[in-house]
C-alpha cells in the first residue's frame, strides 16, 4: 500500500513538482543562457549548491524530459546538458518570473539584478 500519492492534484502542482525546488529553474535558465554547459561550469555558475545536489538535480531534470545529457567516453569525462524542446517550452515563463523579480528587486532593495 503507497503511503502518498504521487498524482498530481492539479496542472501546477504537476508544474511545479517538475520545475519547483531551488535550482532547477536556475538550472534551466542558465543552460537556456548557454545552450551547452558542462556539469563543471553549472558548478562555477551555482555556488551553493553541493555536487550531490548538482547530480541528483541534473538527474530529475533529465528524467523529467526538460534536459538531455550527453556523455562523451574520453579522458577525462565529458558530459554536456542542453535543453530538450520540452525545456525550451518553459523559459518563456521562467523569463516572466525573471522580469517580475527584477522589478521586485529594485522596488524593494533598490538594486539592478544581475542576471
Amino acid at each position: 500500500m503507497k503511503k502518498f500519492n504521487t498524482t498530481p492534484a492539479c496542472s501546477v502542482d504537476y508544474a511545479f513538482k517538475r520545475i519547483g525546488g531551488k535550482y532547477k529553474g536556475r538550472i534551466l535558465w542558465y543552460i537556456h543562457q548557454h545552450e551547452v554547459l558542462r556539469y563543471g561550469e553549472l558548478r562555477k555558475i551555482l555556488t551553493d549548491i553541493t555536487p550531490k545536489m548538482l547530480t541528483q538535480t541534473l538527474k530529475e531534470l533529465e528524467h523529467d524530459t526538460l534536459i538531455h545529457r550527453k556523455e562523451y567516453k574520453e579522458i577525462p569525462p565529458k558530459v554536456e546538458y542542453r535543453l530538450t524542446e520540452i525545456g525550451k517550452e518553459l523559459i518563456p515563463f521562467i523569463d516572466y518570473l525573471r522580469q517580475w523579480a527584477d522589478k521586485q528587486l529594485e522596488k524593494e532593495y533598490g538594486i539592478k539584478p544581475y542576471l
